[in-house]
């Protein structure tokens, strides 16, 4: 009798216990595979709000009529298309998808319909779809396929476009042209040989377009394609390697081209090509910095163009008769995007700084008077709180200066403090002195101080240090982090036993390679869709991109090259490795594919090493959608209270 009536009331406690612990506890959604992560309590969760609500807008797409705007925000759980129509106005929402939508274009004339792109998973593979603004209906224009199309370039007279699409055998990005009111239409008009190809001007007549070829970070060539005749003829020299050539504009006079080129310099320079004569006039020269993009006015009076000193952007004009140019005065930040209006009367721009996100200002070219278009909401964070760059440099192993910035840990707290070092993707990537955004939870509530490199191989520091990594020089870079934990050593306030490193893609590859060189100084590692061996990246990395990296990693079909390869893959040195690891990774990556991080995690995993293991199965090469970023943040602040901060 009493065992009878004890079971249930046992059975019922063991229940309500469960329940309790689920109801305390952060779950998973169900496209994330978690191993090994701990329970994570939703009390975390409760503290790092104030720090994940925060948001940023940036416009895709200027209305002919210069008075609205297409722009990029999220309020929910991943960026989609807004339309403004006057400064600090409503937002008005225009798409609703669970994937997110980053660019869009109007058609050029009425601005009756978008041309917008979108991809399924983080696969990459983006198809293109015109929206009516008037039914809101969808509807795509592409092959629905294993496609990469975009890179869209419409003729003046707004009566069809040109991009670029992989369609025709998934590694060639080739040029079509597309009526989108009738995309059945659509015509192939150039095949090329490569996944770097891109349109980058089409003439005021519409009978010519400029097309850039990308070979590596360190070599680009133009190229005039004649769309009547479709003969394609170079407009720089195939034969000179180890050149810059982009962004190319079509001129007031139509034999000439502006572009940006590191010919005959160390930094890449605003330059003007005459196409008859070959010659060429440079025009930023006396900056010692990179030129990293231009806009210019649709009669093409003006130029404004970005220069990267060192991480942070300032933005010139230049009047393209008299050749002068000169700076407009902004706050210390970075710059994401420059377009004129069609009427040529103002300059729209986005920027960031370091305590807010990015958003939406239009300079008046008369008055110079700037206007503030969006202020985005930074969640909870008060400015006050949030982490300051400090540029600093250090010496590496053989001499070179490599810089970076440096979050401190919020004053509040003493002793020696816990040190992150977060390591970009590319490897041409750069780290430049944004907003911490969230991460501000890293400096502010757990006294973490955080680091961003930019080691050998970084863009923005002239094309001798870009290519100061490449090939058979891969571990150079990873030793000038070795050559930074010797910096840390060094001050007062930074704890020389407590680093964790962290970094994505190639920074992923960066972090492995540091775990097993410099296992016995630091603490933990957090990977990133990183890459653990290039043998098999190269292998199985989507066809379009594989030349493109060959040219910046080697040629895994040169067996010296591979012998190179096996040699250095973190998948080879795992007995190296000593320290926990955390490794993170999209289903669908189409450029680091799963299988990187699935080997990495079984060798570890064999050898009884402590691994986490976090994957999305509706996410690519990182994370997009909130949901799976709130997420992966809370696991990434446990796994560091778990083996940083003990």
């Amino acid at each position: 009798m009493h065992m009878k009536s004890f079971i249930p009331v046992f059975l019922l406690t063991g229940a309500a216990f469960f329940a309790q612990t689920k109801n305390d506890i952060v779950v998973p959604n169900e496209n994330l595979i978690t191993e090994n992560i701990p329970a994570i309590p939703k009390s975390l969760n409760t503290t790092i709000k104030k720090y994940t609500e925060s948001r940023s807008a940036n416009f895709t797409a200027i209305h002919p009529n210069g008075k609205e705007l297409i722009m990029v925000t999220r309020f929910a759980s991943t960026n989609q298309l807004h339309h403004l129509t006057q400064p600090l106005g409503n937002r008005k929402q225009i798409t609703f998808f669970d994937e997110p939508v980053n660019s869009a274009d109007f058609d050029p004339i009425k601005g009756e319909y978008l041309v917008y792109s979108k991809d399924i998973g983080g696969n990459e593979f983006g198809q293109l779809f015109r929206l009516n603004l008037n039914t809101m209906e969808s509807t795509m224009l592409t092959d629905g396929g294993r496609s990469q199309n975009g890179g869209m370039r419409w003729k003046k007279d707004g009566s069809g476009f040109y991009f670029s699409s992989t369609k025709r055998n998934g590694g060639d990005r080739d040029v079509y042209y597309m009526n989108p009111l009738k995309p059945e239409e659509t015509k192939l008009i150039l095949e090329v040989k490569g996944g770097g190809w891109g349109i980058s001007d089409i003439s005021e007549d519409g009978k010519k377009l400029i097309i850039g070829e990308y070979v590596s970070a360190n070599e680009s060539y133009l190229y005039l394609f004649d769309t009547e005749t479709k003969k394609l003829e170079p407009i720089t020299d195939r034969s000179e390697k180890q050149i810059v050539q982009a962004s190319a504009k079509f001129a007031k006079n139509p034999d000439e081209i502006w572009y940006v080129t590191d010919r005959d310099n160390e930094f890449k320079r605003l330059a003007l090509m005459n196409l008859k004569t070959k010659k060429i006039n440079y025009f930023t020269t006396e900056i010692p910095w990179e030129v990293s993009g231009l806009s210019l006015s649709k009669d093409k009076s003006k130029i404004a163009f970005e220069i990267n000193e060192s991480g942070l952007n300032k933005l010139y004009l230049m009047d393209t008769s008299t050749k002068k140019y000169s700076e407009i005065k902004l706050p210390v930040g970075l710059i994401n995007s420059t377009a004129f209006t069609k009427d040529g009367k103002s300059l729209f721009f986005s920027q960031s700084t370091y305590d807010s996100s990015s958003d939406i200002y239009r300079l008046d070219l008369a008055t110079n008077k700037i206007e503030r278009w969006t202020d985005s909401e930074q969640g909870e964070m008060p400015k006050a709180e949030m982490a300051k760059p400090k540029l600093i440099e250090w010496t590496s192993f053989d001499k070179m200066k490599i810089s970076g910035f440096y979050y401190p840990a919020s004053k509040k707290f003493t002793g020696k403090r816990p040190v992150m070092i977060n390591i970009h993707g590319g490897p041409e990537g750069q780290s430049m002195a944004s907003s911490l955004g969230a991460n501000n939870y890293y400096t502010n509530e757990m006294g973490v101080a955080v680091i961003y490199p930019n080691v050998r191989g970084s863009s923005g520091f002239g094309k001798t240090y870009i290519a100061s990594d490449n090939g058979f020089n891969r571990m150079d870079s990873v030793q000038d982090i070795g050559a930074l934990l010797d910096w840390i050593a060094k001050q007062p306030e930074l704890d020389k036993d407590r680093i964790m490193i962290m970094g994505g893609s190639y920074g992923g590859f960066m972090t492995l390679a540091t775990a097993y060189e410099y296992a016995d100084r630091i603490r933990c590692s957090v990977d990133v869709v990183g890459i653990s061996d290039f043998n098999t990246f190269l292998k199985n990395t989507e066809e379009y991109r594989r030349d493109l990296r060959r040219a910046e990693y080697g040629d895994e079909r040169d067996p010296k090259m591979s012998a190179f390869f096996t040699k250095i893959a973190p998948l080879n040195n795992t007995d190296k490795i000593k320290k926990p690891m955390f490794i993170i990774q999209g289903t669908n990556d189409p450029r680091v594919p799963v299988t990187e991080a699935m080997q990495m995690r079984d060798k570890l995993k064999a050898q009884g090493n402590t691994v986490w293991y976090l994957e999305a199965k509706n996410e690519g090469h990182g994370f997009r959608k909130k949901e799976n970023v709130d997420f992966q943040r809370l696991a990434v602040i446990q796994f560091m209270q778990e083996y940083l901060l003990k």
